[in-house]
């Protein structure tokens, strides 16, 4: 009896990774699209992306000092609510209006289902929804240079590409919210995760080619005098609004997407339905919150149909 064995519950293969390394390299890989919102749209931006931020870590904060709970601000979950939402802000709303939505993520969609890991949506998406539904005027909303109009995805709605430069729409000269505008920020940030590991091809890709496909077909039916798969059409609906966003950095978040490799494969084809549905037969030019959150709510349907069969006798029922 002088080798006794230590008796733990699994997981017994642990890894050195945390949910406050992974969080934190989402935050790294953010800076690009964050770095060129404050560019683009100067000291307003800026503030906001701090105003969501701090209301976020603030909201955290205190829910656990008052309930008791362990604090974990610091797993750096808070920072990236804060942070996503502050991106998907026009640049022109009020101060008030971004920490008020934050509050609503950290607190409603977050604290009140559990906190991290409980979460039913992505908080920040659910943040924006709630935002858009109260104060549509602000949240819809866009100025460039001074000049207050449409979005060039607006224009793409009615089928007016000659109103829209895909050029810009690529780098990021054009009205949006802070963080969607510059496709290649996005994409910078999206391969940083890809080569750290944090994210892989699975739903971003199937979203994204399901999207097209969707476009290409009934882009067509919508408007009669453009082609098939028309190039500048399609590109111009990858560029515009917060699909890249979307499809990078909110569609991949671990809690509300499903774990199983067949069910990411169906979650993205859905993601790519909602999303060209909402955008070409809807009432608004976007569509993308609307279609993640709604696939957020399908996770557990997809997990349940897609769940591996378990092996030997008696498995199946």
């Amino acid at each position: 009896m002088e080798n006794q064995l230590n008796i733990s519950s699994s997981p017994h293969i642990r890894s050195k990774v945390t949910s406050g390394n992974i969080m934190l390299m989402v935050v790294i890989a953010l800076l690009p699209a964050s770095a060129f919102g404050v560019y683009n749209f100067g000291v307003p931006a800026l503030l906001m992306l701090i105003s969501t931020t701090a209301a976020a870590v603030l909201t955290e904060f205190i829910y656990e000092k008052l309930m008791h709970k362990k604090v974990t601000v610091g797993d750096f979950s808070a920072v990236v609510t804060g942070l996503l939402l502050g991106l998907n802000m026009p640049p022109t709303a009020p101060l008030w209006m971004g920490a008020l939505g934050s509050v609503f993520g950290i607190l409603i969609v977050k604290q009140l289902f559990g906190g991290l890991g409980q979460n039913f949506m992505n908080p920040a998406l659910g943040a924006r929804c709630f935002l858009l539904l109260s104060f549509t005027g602000p949240m819809t909303s866009f100025v460039y240079d001074g000049i207050t109009g449409p979005t060039p995805l607006a224009y793409v709605k009615e089928g007016a590409l000659d109103q829209v430069n895909t050029m810009d729409m690529l780098i990021g000269n054009i009205p949006g919210t802070i963080g969607e505008t510059s496709v290649i920020a996005i994409v910078i940030g999206a391969i940083f995760l890809i080569l750290m590991g944090v994210i892989d091809l699975r739903i971003p890709g199937t979203y994204i080619v399901t999207f097209v496909i969707f476009v290409g077909i009934f882009g067509h039916v919508a408007h009669p005098e453009i082609g098939f798969f028309d190039p500048q059409y399609i590109t111009a609906h990858l560029c515009g609004g917060g699909l890249m966003l979307g499809a990078w950095f909110m569609a991949t978040d671990y809690v509300t997407s499903p774990i199983t490799k067949k069910g990411q494969y169906v979650y993205g084809i859905v993601l790519g339905l909602l999303t060209g549905l909402f955008r070409i037969f809807g009432g608004s030019a976007e569509g993308v919150s609307y279609a993640i959150i709604i696939s957020n709510l399908l996770v557990p349907l997809i997990e349940k149909v897609t769940l591996p069969k378990p092996f030997g006798k008696g498995g199946e029922k």
